[in-house]
Order: structure tokens, then C-alpha cells, then sequence
């Protein structure tokens, strides 16, 4: 149940926010963009690809998969300054709470 929770999650909060976003951010387009983008974030998963086993519903994967890191958050944080890659940070960002809440309820 978690783990269908935890999917669901990276599709429902950035739907959530886009709304948001789609007021903050020039040129203004309709929600429905920032919440793919944001969704699309979930390719950072991928990196779980590498891991033996690839799945472990009892593995954290903060600070264990790469793209997960807190090396790559510092990246994910960097990536707010340009404007172009804002909601592709806020999008990742996201991710890794989210990948941080789950890790907290295992």
C-alpha cells in the first residue's frame, strides 16, 4: 500500500502545484504543462535501474541511487537560478521530499 501511496504521490503533488506555478512563472502557460514537466521528473528514477535489486520496498533511496544524493540535490537546488530549468527543479525537488517521506515511513 505504501508503495502504490508513495507512485500516486509523484503525480498528485505536482498537480497540486502546477496550478501555482503556472501563475508565478513567465511566459504564463496553462497548468497542465508545469504538472508534465513536474511529473516527468520521475525519469530520475531510472537510476534505480542500476541497483541489485532494482526494486527493494525496504531500501531508502535517498543518498543510495545516484540521482538521489544529496550531491545531486545540491544540483536540483542549482537549477532554480536559470529560469528555464525552474520547474524542472521544483519538479525534482519535489521528488526527493516525496522519496524522503517515504523513506521516513519505512
Amino acid at each position: 500500500m505504501r508503495a502504490l501511496l508513495h507512485i500516486v504521490a509523484h503525480f498528485a503533488i505536482p498537480a497540486l502545484i502546477a496550478p501555482s506555478l503556472a501563475k508565478w512563472f513567465k511566459p504564463v502557460r496553462k497548468w497542465s504543462y508545469y504538472w508534465i514537466l513536474m511529473s516527468a521528473t520521475i525519469l530520475i528514477d531510472l537510476d534505480h535501474l542500476i541497483a541489485d535489486p532494482i526494486y527493494d520496498p525496504l531500501r531508502c533511496s535517498i543518498g543510495f541511487h545516484p540521482l538521489h544524493t544529496f550531491w545531486a540535490v545540491g544540483i536540483y537546488l542549482m537549477l532554480l537560478i536559470p529560469e528555464k530549468t525552474r520547474v524542472i527543479a521544483v519538479g525534482l525537488l519535489v521528488h526527493m521530499l516525496l522519496d524522503g517521506i517515504d523513506c521516513g515511513m519505512m
